[in-house]
């Protein structure tokens, strides 16, 4: 079926109109809020200890878990792909999870778990506090972030085949030689 052009033109203007909506018009407004006092007045507010404290917590946030992503999103991605084992569905639902599941839910299922009196909250008691501290934090970001690595990732490995990593070991490499170079 064959549109006119002025429908796919009303088309693509809706569309581009929803985007503008859902983009756009947050990004005009949070600027112009900031901005609407002055500079100055956004300087004092981006410079306050608590701005510079949030920015510090967030830049270590960053700091841990991108590699942590990394070498787990890999490592979970090529399970997936070249492996064949038993749960492996499972693994896929738990991947997805995320995807699922509101964060407002994961952030309390995160807190019944590692919280004073939750299933692993004990290790409070040995003077490692999980649940609103630092490591808290980086186990909900790696836990909503991970399945964005795995998700990338998996195509990638589907697409490049196993021939190089056969090639490599038939050619006498390692499994590590294999993993490391190809």
């Amino acid at each position: 079926m064959k549109l006119a052009r002025p429908t796919i033109l009303t088309l693509r203007s809706v569309a581009l109109l929803y985007l503008l909506v859902l983009v756009v018009v947050p990004i005009v407004t949070i600027l112009y809020r900031s901005f609407e006092r002055g500079l100055g007045t956004f300087w004092e507010w981006i410079t306050t200890p608590a701005a510079i404290s949030a920015l510090q917590v967030s830049i270590l946030i960053v700091l841990i878990t991108v590699p942590l992503n990394v070498i787990f999103g890999i490592v979970v991605s090529l399970a997936l792909v070249r492996g064949n084992f038993p749960g492996k569905g499972i693994i896929q639902a738990i991947v997805d999870l995320p995807f699922a599941v509101s964060p407002v839910i994961i952030g309390v299922s995160l807190i019944l778990l590692w919280g004073h009196g939750g299933w692993l909250g004990g290790i409070e008691n040995l003077g490692f506090q999980v649940i609103f501290a630092l490591p808290g934090m980086v186990l909900a970001t790696i836990f909503v972030t991970l399945p964005f690595i795995v998700r990338e990732v998996e195509p990638v490995l589907r697409e490049i085949g196993t021939e190089q990593e056969q090639a490599a070991a038939t050619l006498g490499a390692s499994p590590w030689q294999i993993f490391s170079r190809i």
